[in-house]
Order: C-alpha cells, then sequence, then structure tokens
C-alpha cells in the first residue's frame, strides 16, 4: 500500500542519510504511529506485574521468581538494542520497524502459550528482540523528522498514548489473572500488533544510510555475552549462588572490558563507546543507569506488596497502582515547558532528589494505610517519575549531530533497559536479603528495608547532573 507521504527518496547532497521530506500531516501521523507502538509495549511490561503471583502460582514458582521473566524482557532489550542501529541504517526504519512489531507480536503469543517458566522467559526473550527494535527505531525517525527545537515536545506527545498502558495495564493484569486466564495478559497484545503492522506500511517514513557500513559481529557477540553474563550473575547472587556469581560475573567483565578496548580501535563498532565524549550524552547515559538503579524494581516490588503483604486481589493491586500511571500521562503535557523554563541541571538535581524522597515515603505504607494516601503517594511518584524520565531521555540528544543520532538512540535505549534490568535485579536482591520468611508481614518489614535503600541509592543519584551546563536546556 502507498504511502500518503514521500518515502525513501535521492539523498540531499552532504546528508548521511535518505532524506524523505515530511509535511505536517506526515509529521502527525508519525508521531501518532510511535505512540502507538510505545502504548503496545507500555502495557505489556506493566500488565504483566499484577499478574506475577498468579503466573508464578499456575507455573508452580515462587512469586519472586517471576522477575526471571521480568528481567529476561528487559535483558534481551539491552542485549539486541544495539543492532537496531545498523539494521535501521542498511535496510530502512520502516522495514526494521515493521519486522520489530511482527517479532513482539509473535513473542507474545508464545508467552501466552507457555506451560513453564522457561518456556515463559524464552518467549520474553523473543518479545525483547521486537522490543529492541522497535523503540530506538521509533526515537530515530522522531530525531531525523524534527529539528532539535521540536525534539523534546515530540517526543512528549509520542509517549502520552503510551502511557495510557501502564494506566490500565495493572487493572488489566489483574482483571484478566482473576477473571480469565494470565495468558490473556498477553494474547492482548495479538490485535494491537496487528494494527501496528498495518499502520507502519502507511505513515513510517523510510530513513536509511547512503552508505553501508560493515556489521561488528565479534563486537556485538563480546557486548552481548557480556551484558547478559552480568545479568545472570546478578540472579545468582538473588539466589544466594555466590559461587556461581564470581564464575560468570568476572568473565562477563572481562568481556565488556576487552570490548571497550576494542571498540576504540574500530572505525564502526556495533556501540560506539566515543560518543560519550559528548558531555550532555555522557550526562544522560549516567544519570539514566544512576536513578534507574534505584527506582527500577520499585514498581513491582509495590505490586508484590499490595497482594502478599497486604492481602489484596489481582484487581484492587492493579487499581492501586493506575493513579502513578494517570500522573505519568497527565505531566507530559507540561514537561517541555518545564524543562525550557529552569533548564536541564536544575530540573534533574531537584526531580532526582523529589523521586528518591517519594522511594522513602513509601516505607510508611502498611495494612492500616487508607488507601487515599496510597493512591496519592502513588500519584504523586508518577508526576515525578514522568518528568524524570522525559528529561533525561531527550537532554543526552542535545549535541548529538545527525550523523550521530543512529548510534546515539541505540546506545541510550540500550543504557536505559540495562539499567531497568539491574534495578528490579537490584530491588529483588535486597528483598531476598531482608526477607527471613514467608507471609504478609515479614514481606512487609522486608519491603520497607528495601525502599529506604532504594530511596536514598536514588537520592545519591542526583549528584552526576551537577555536571549537566547551567545553560543547558530544551
Amino acid at each position: 500500500m502507498d504511502s500518503p507521504h514521500p518515502s525513501a527518496v535521492e539523498p540531499v547532497r552532504g546528508e548521511p542519510y535518505s532524506a524523505p521530506i515530511l509535511d505536517a500531516r506526515a509529521k502527525r501521523s508519525l508521531l501518532w504511529l510511535i505512540a502507538f507502538s510505545f502504548f503496545m509495549q507500555m502495557l505489556d511490561s506493566t500488565i504483566v506485574n499484577t499478574a506475577a503471583p498468579s503466573i508464578a502460582a499456575a507455573l508452580g514458582v515462587m512469586p519472586l521468581s517471576i522477575k526471571t521473566a521480568l528481567i529476561s524482557y528487559t535483558l534481551s532489550l539491552a542485549v539486541f538494542i544495539p543492532l537496531s542501529s545498523w539494521l535501521a541504517d542498511r535496510f530502512g526504519t520502516r522495514n526494521i520497524f515493521w519486522a520489530a512489531i511482527a517479532i513482539f507480536t509473535a513473542g507474545s503469543l508464545a508467552c501466552g502459550l507457555a506451560t513453564n517458566l522457561p518456556m515463559l522467559v524464552a518467549s520474553r526473550v523473543v518479545q525483547g528482540f521486537g522490543g529492541a527494535m522497535m523503540m530506538p527505531v521509533g526515537r530515530l525517525a522522531i530525531l531525523r523528522s524534527f529539528s532539535k527545537a521540536e525534539f523534546v515536545g515530540a517526543m512528549a506527545f509520542a509517549t502520552i498514548p503510551g502511557l495510557i498502558g501502564p494506566a490500565i495495564g495493572p487493572f488489566l493484569g489483574g482483571l484478566f489473572s482473576t477473571f480469565l486466564s494470565w495468558r490473556m495478559i498477553f494474547f492482548v497484545n495479538l490485535p494491537f500488533g496487528l494494527a501496528g503492522l498495518w499502520m507502519t506500511r502507511r505513515h513510517m517514513p523510510d530513513y536509511r544510510a547512503v552508505e553501508h557500513t560493515p556489521l561488528d559481529l565479534a563486537g556485538f557477540l563480546l557486548f552481548g555475552l557480556g551484558v547478559g553474563g552480568l545479568s545472570w550473575a546478578l540472579e545468582q547472587v538473588i539466589e544466594a549462588r555466590y559461587v556461581q556469581t564470581l564464575s560468570i560475573g568476572l568473565p562477563a567483565i572481562a568481556l565488556l572490558v576487552l570490548y571497550a578496548r576494542r571498540s576504540l580501535r574500530l572505525a564502526h563498532p556495533i556501540v560506539d563507546l566515543r560518543l560519550l565524549r559528548v558531555p550532555s550524552f555522557r550526562i544522560g547515559i549516567n544519570g539514566s543507569f544512576t536513578t534507574r538503579l534505584g527506582v527500577g524494581g520499585v514498581y513491582f516490588l509495590l505490586t508484590l506488596l499490595f497482594q502478599i503483604g497486604f492481602g489484596h486481589s489481582p484487581v484492587v493491586a492493579g487499581l492501586l497502582q493506575t493513579p502513578q500511571a494517570v500522573a505519568m500521562l497527565s505531566t507530559r503535557f507540561f514537561v517541555a515547558s518545564i524543562i525550557r523554563h529552569f533548564g536541564y541541571r536544575r530540573v534533574l538535581i531537584v526531580n532526582t532528589v523529589l523521586a528518591g524522597l517519594m522511594i522513602l515515603s513509601f516505607a510508611a505504607f502498611d495494612a492500616t494505610t487508607p488507601v487515599w494516601r496510597l493512591c496519592t503517594q502513588v500519584f504523586v511518584f508518577g508526576a515525578v517519575m514522568s518528568i524524570q524520565y522525559t528529561a533525561v531521555n531527550t537532554l543526552g540528544f542535545v549535541d548529538l549531530t545527525t550523523a550521530q543520532a543512529s548510534m546515539g538512540s541505540s546506545m541510550s535505549s540500550t543504557a536505559q533497559n540495562l539499567s531497568i534490568s539491574f534495578g528490579v535485579a537490584f530491588g529483588s536482591l535486597l528483598m531476598a536479603c531482608f526477607l527471613p520468611a514467608s507471609g504478609g508481614d515479614a514481606y512487609v518489614g522486608a519491603f520497607h528495608a528495601t525502599v529506604i535503600i532504594l530511596g536514598l541509592v536514588t537520592i545519591l543519584s542526583s549528584a552526576v547532573f551537577y555536571r549537566v551546563p547551567r545553560s543547558a536546556a530544551a
């Protein structure tokens, strides 16, 4: 089917990429397409959390063991995202985005058909491979379609509909697992995936590199094995298998060091670490990682607190998470203006401290806490995190050139998902350390100790943003 806007055309002289010319209508259509894909991914990532206890019971494992299915998805994203930059440049943003949605949808079907935890984890890896190409290629299309002055506003708009996913995901997860089946939380992606395939053919511009670069396959293997090994080592720590942790973790670190030294000698590495020489990009990457180390596991732990600690049903637990997503959705309309008015440095320093304080406030939650207070604190936390994610995700692109945009999008998405994976693992590790026995009371006490540490880690991470230039603004 023909696209309503110009597709790949002759490259503009001096430009490293083919340059489709998009009018205002085509740009709006592109934003809605990216928003739709974000919605599908965010729905999937949040709908699983509420259903975790039900999935665990159905598969015959402990609730905390479901973290493996959560981590495997985000880890798969981190491992495969570096390929997205090369694939998009080589085969075009339209073809790769279409393939990403197709693979993600197939992975969702496989998750719904899983009969044990290893099958579910493997299917989540397939989902992650599709998602690894979906997010960075979508952001790359926005980067190349909008000017720097328009970028923050465009990204904020594109992610607003995507936040409907977190708004309804926890509730749907509880509803499906209680009255239908936990398998429906994955099958619900199928109609959205089919619609996304149709929209991609109509509205995704076909950006691709003018000159093709060779794939750094050896670098991809080194980087992927290193990142995967580190995450697996964290899993062993959670299970108190310290010998395995060292035997896996040390070689993984060695592989990453080897990759770093090797990549600096290549003209086109799979992950170009030289991009970290751009101050704003380096700070954005570091800030994203350190902040999410404290925040990444909070959503998963809150869901388990409401069900295991307080004894609520999955439906009620999902509803208690909804204010957070509603806050993130409504706040996105004002984030660009906030950043323009106060600048990145001030916003990120103050907001990161606020995020840490909100996590610390969760230590006051117990079975007697009124519902209105639970919802209010969760709502405020969602608003703070909306500002945080938008600011830190756009900071890194302020000073990148057009030629650096593809690699920058890939590296930023890799760091983001790797930090989420580490955050969930870190939070689960703390819970495992503080959880000497089973039962609701023991879980509440372990949760309190865990969020105190996570809150302090988040507050300390604000120090990273003191290096942001005072003049930096959207």
